[in-house]
């Protein structure tokens, strides 16, 4: 059997440059990609921060002013039933208060979102090469927030013990703003919580035997149920 050899011709200049810059181009590009998979992650991680900072402020006012502003009354939400000797027998809400507080306070913190600009939540290009030296340094990367339409505003009612024959009856809001954010090619989304303490009392005497609460987060046919069993 008659063997055959084989010769490779050696490559040229020519050609051996544009393996070398093929080569290059793909190392080039395959660096990129990687790079870009960690911006991407450490934008967002940004994003999100930086959103949720500016929301839990927008949240933290809306709430405070409606404080300040006397809006928010104990008397107004709550009313007791007593007995013949004064004693407290039921703890009823006013719900048509608490739904016009939740809707009014809801309504201005989705309001003060939209008005928030993309210069408020820009961010530096530095601060995404997480080095120190640069952070807070270079073009900026703009950041836009959008509310959603899940976002929801709760006025909760809690009682805590407070000593001997005392009740802490607290009313607590809970605020939920769900939020898209929108950057440079691809989107995200969040939802920041908050809760805060609104307005309180203490009961003086034993725990009411009943306590009715209509929650409009809930179908109206078990809130008719609950208040029947609890009459």
């Amino acid at each position: 059997m008659r063997g055959y050899r084989y010769y490779r011709r050696p490559l040229t200049r020519r050609a051996a440059a544009r393996l070398l810059l093929t080569l290059a181009l793909l190392a080039l590009i395959g660096m990129l990609a990687v790079a870009g998979i960690q911006m991407k992650q450490l934008l967002t991680k940004l994003a999100v921060t930086r959103v949720t900072n500016t929301v839990n402020r927008i949240v933290t006012q809306a709430v405070n002013e409606t404080i300040d502003s006397g809006e928010i009354r104990y008397d107004d939400l709550i009313s007791f039933e007593k007995d013949n000797d004064g004693k407290i027998t039921a703890v009823k809400s006013n719900m048509p208060e608490f739904n016009r507080l939740q809707s009014k306070i809801l309504n201005v913190i989705l309001e003060r979102i939209s008005e928030v600009s993309t210069r408020d939540l820009s961010i530096p290009l530095g601060s995404l090469t997480g080095a120190s030296l640069l952070a807070g340094r270079g073009p900026l990367v703009s950041v836009r927030m959008q509310s959603v339409g899940s976002s929801t505003a709760h006025l909760e009612n809690r009682f805590v013990s407070a000593g001997i024959n005392q009740t802490k009856h607290q009313i607590f809001l809970d605020v939920d703003v769900s939020v898209a954010i929108l950057l440079p090619g691809f989107s995200t989304a969040t939802q920041v919580s908050n809760a805060f303490t609104v307005a309180e009392t203490v009961i003086v005497g034993t725990v009411p035997e009943t306590y009715t609460y209509f929650s409009s987060a809930e179908p109206l046919e078990q809130d008719a149920k609950e208040y029947v069993l609890n009459r």
